[in-house]
């Protein structure tokens, strides 16, 4: 029983975060009203910048191909195709499109998605510097596609494109560069905590979830079906967004490792920087907007295992069809 609790305990929080907001709601409420969650944030990312190990991606910026397709596909063609096919799909409320948009336009997971690419046994290296150059990207095409794409919507929603420019800069770059600076110091000294600080970034994700779903729960419950409308939508978006990157690693000729990471890590998407676009300029006006930002997240943390687990079997056939191939060579 304690081995079951241990391996599956983030999805038994999601469930009593679920029970918590619906039957507690002045929870979540609470936790945002005295910047719990804003502090905690602010400590994930610290720890992110504590923990990231940058110096092997190096070698990754000579391929500029993957570099560029990695921001266009993540930060381009995903936020296009999850409004564009919401709006399509959802007559209303337009929560659901502006929920689509805000995680489209977030930058890949950054623990996650290398967690997922170590279970493929992809190329780590290319999975870090896909996580880096989009999480420092999207400060700057957040604000900016935010706008255009709400610009041409049927009421469009004037940002404060700097403001969100700056609040990002602030919440996101900030804290990861201070950690980034502290880790030659501390990097001894955390190496021993790395699995409490992954537990710590889920448990972020959790209190997020708290949030979200506290300040929507009048609405979710007014929404009644459209909610699992929503889910299945997500679900298949992710499975498009998968499809997509596949065809594009295969397009720019990467090898098995660096397909599995590509597919796998670029169509991820990260909950804490869509929670704090929402909640920082679409929460009042459009308070379920979140909800299709956790659906996604649920869906690709449940997915992408699958998926990993794919790419890992595929390439340990690889290897043994390379082993069977090269024996007789061998023996001669």
């Amino acid at each position: 029983m304690i081995s079951y609790l241990k391996k599956y305990w983030f999805f038994i929080g999601i469930a009593v975060v679920v029970m918590i907001a619906f039957t507690i709601p002045a929870v979540g409420v609470f936790v945002k009203t005295y910047n719990i969650l804003t502090m905690v944030i602010f400590l994930g990312f610290l720890s992110t910048g504590l923990t990231l190990e940058t110096a092997s991606i190096g070698e990754q910026f000579k391929n500029i191909r993957v570099l560029l397709a990695a921001l266009i596909s993540s930060l381009f063609l995903f936020p296009a195709i999850a409004y564009f096919l919401a709006s399509m799909v959802f007559d209303a409320p337009p929560d659901w499109a502006i929920g689509a948009l805000i995680i489209g336009v977030a930058p890949v997971t950054i623990a996650a998605g290398t967690v997922m690419v170590i279970i493929a046994t992809g190329n780590v290296p290319l999975s870090l510097f896909i996580c880096v150059l989009s999480n420092l990207a999207s400060i700057f095409t957040i604000p900016f596609l935010l706008s255009l794409f709400l610009h041409f919507g049927d009421a469009p929603i004037t940002l404060p494109v700097l403001s969100m420019l700056t609040g990002l800069a602030i919440k996101v770059f900030v804290p990861t560069a201070i950690g980034q600076m502290l880790r030659p110091f501390l990097k001894n000294a955390i190496a021993p905590y790395k699995k409490l600080i992954s537990i710590f970034n889920q448990c972020i994700v959790l209190m997020i979830m708290l949030n979200g779903l506290s300040s929507s729960t009048t609405y979710i419950t007014q929404a009644g079906s459209a909610v699992v409308a929503v889910f299945a939508f997500m679900i298949g978006l992710h499975v498009l967004i998968l499809a997509m990157n596949y065809a594009i690693s295969r397009m720019i000729r990467l090898d098995r490792a660096s397909t599995a990471t590509f597919t796998i890590h670029t169509s991820q998407k990260t909950l804490t920087i869509s929670y704090i676009v929402w909640a920082g300029h679409f929460a009042t006006l459009y308070p379920m907007a979140l909800i299709p930002a956790i659906a996604y997240h649920l869906t690709q943390i449940i997915m992408d295992t699958l998926v990993a687990q794919r790419f890992r079997k595929w390439m340990e056939n690889d290897r043994t069809t390379a082993a069977t191939t090269s024996a007789p060579a061998n023996t001669a």
